[in-house]
């Protein structure tokens, strides 16, 4: 008489909850790409809000420029100032990597995990110095 094969569990694939992405380890990589879109949206809304209004006031004239460098040299505004240029920054570096990667460079686990370093390394080091710049340290 023929043995039965043992039936084999299928895996489970779950969707993760909103209350474990705490716990959920994400590679370098996969932070990079989240924050890449997080700071594309961050620019896209800031661009009519915050950054059009601010250098059409800078432009009109010679007082409404005078009322901008007042206006820009509060602390919570070069706080923003600050922001916008990490966001800028972080999605410019990030945007270089996502080109060479589409050349299909740096695509192996190694070099990406080593992309997304210098990424965070190169946009963190520039917004140091523009914040640097902007808090008129030099």
């Amino acid at each position: 008489m023929a043995e039965a094969t043992p039936i084999r569990k299928r895996p489970e694939f779950r969707n993760i909850h909103v209350s474990d992405i705490a716990k959920y380890r994400l590679p370098l990589a996969g932070r990079l790409s989240i924050l890449h879109r997080v700071t594309g949206a961050l620019l896209f809304l800031a661009l009519p809000i915050v950054l059009l209004p601010l250098f059409e006031k800078s432009l009109t004239s010679e007082i409404s420029f005078e009322a901008y460098r007042e206006l820009a040299s509060a602390p919570i505004v070069k706080l923003i100032l600050v922001v916008l240029s990490w966001g800028y920054l972080h999605h410019m570096c990030a945007g270089v990597r996502y080109l060479l990667l589409d050349l299909h460079m740096g695509i192996d686990k190694a070099s990406s995990q080593k992309s997304a370093t210098a990424v965070f390394a190169v946009s963190i080091t520039l917004t140091i110095l523009v914040a640097l710049k902007i808090f008129g340290v030099f």
